[in-house]
């Protein structure tokens, strides 16, 4: 038997006898004479889970572990054209393309869906631009809400995560805070109020998981692959003041937790996707010279961010400290706990 890349109607239309989750958990194969049936194996097990956000950088390093364990992944993209660049034919068969006017179909045959789409924040913030993070976020989120309310309770996924960020919490140097800390008062807090509101729309039958999200660390995307080319021409050195908390995750952790919440109904509300130890950002730098074997000394002016990013600089002159309280409580165990074995694993591996 050899895998095949059948039509989006194969995997979208539900037998007469109503047992569409299993037929929807099952993999399509090809047989010897062209006919297609379900496999037998992982019926059970086996996940339908579209995605929006997935050319991103943590989306793309999800396909890949959802592939790899053998789970069917949809991608919901607004380019078919732009998808198919990052998840060619040749290389991932089985992967399922859609654009916006099959989001409904896709979404009717899935386990679970998982939204991480939204324009990056970390470039110069006009009004305009403002307007586009704010709106890229909402947008996406109420139309995959309201995909999912639209759907009979039975044809319904039985999750949705929606990605936040910890920007939820505002900024402080002496805060701490976990999931049940108040919102902030900034733009960013602002922005993660009105992400999350859309997201609590959807229908209380399915589970979500408000996922707020961390500086995520690897080498192809993300804050570190904006710092590493500065280390690498001994260029490097802290941001602004340097005491600035710094609450970041690998992007392996990162991934494997939202693995998990897409299988453990016990992962439901907020969560906060960070690691259990959170830094100044002056000892990210240190931390990360050290790994490079570059000095860490020559420290990036507030007024020379300010310059580049703009209003944007408070993503890096201003932290938060945020704590995975949730995370821990519920047993997810991080692979990476402390930010020098994580900076060690993404230089010396190439973690992407």
């Amino acid at each position: 038997m050899v895998l095949c890349r059948a039509p989006l109607s194969l995997f979208i239309a539900p037998p007469a006898n109503n047992s569409r989750r299993s037929f929807m958990r099952g993999r399509m194969v090809c047989l010897s004479d062209g006919s297609i049936e379900e496999s037998q194996s992982s019926k059970k097990s086996q996940l339908v889970v579209s995605i929006t956000g997935a050319t991103g950088f943590i989306g793309r390093r999800l396909v890949q572990k959802l592939i790899a364990d053998d789970h069917m992944v949809r991608i919901l993209t607004r380019s078919r054209r732009n998808a198919q660049l990052v998840f060619p034919d040749q290389r991932f068969p089985e992967i399922v393309i859609a654009e916006e006017e099959e989001w409904s179909k896709c979404i009717e045959g899935s386990n679970a869906v998982v939204n991480l789409a939204g324009m990056p924040i970390s470039t110069r913030w006009s009004s305009e631009v403002k307007k586009e993070i704010k709106q890229s976020r909402i947008k996406v989120t109420s139309k995959v809400v309201d995909l999912i309310n639209k759907l009979n309770s039975s044809a319904r996924p039985s999750v949705l995560i929606s990605a936040t960020a910890i920007g939820y919490y505002g900024t402080s140097e002496t805060q701490v805070f976990d999931e049940t800390s108040p919102s902030g008062n900034d733009y960013l807090a602002e922005v993660c109020r009105e992400w999350e509101t859309i997201a609590l729309e959807v229908d209380k039958d399915v589970r979500l998981l408000l996922l707020r999200i961390g500086v995520v660390l690897g080498r192809d995307g993300g804050a570190l692959a904006k710092m590493i080319p500065l280390f690498k021409t001994f260029a490097g050195g802290p941001l602004g003041s340097g005491k600035q908390w710094f609450s970041w995750i690998h992007l392996d952790d990162l991934v494997n937790l939202i693995y998990e919440a897409l299988r453990n109904p016990s992962y439901k509300g907020i969560v906060n996707g960070t690691a259990p130890h959170p830094v100044r950002l002056s000892e990210m730098c240190d931390q990360l010279g050290q790994v490079m074997g570059r000095p860490s000394w020559l420290p990036v002016p507030d007024f020379v961010l300010k310059a580049v990013l703009g209003e944007g600089a408070t993503i890096v002159l201003e932290g938060q400290k945020v704590l995975p309280v949730k995370a821990k409580e519920l047993g997810f165990t991080f692979k990476y706990p402390f930010v020098k074995d994580a900076l060690r694993d993404i230089i010396s591996s190439g973690s992407t």
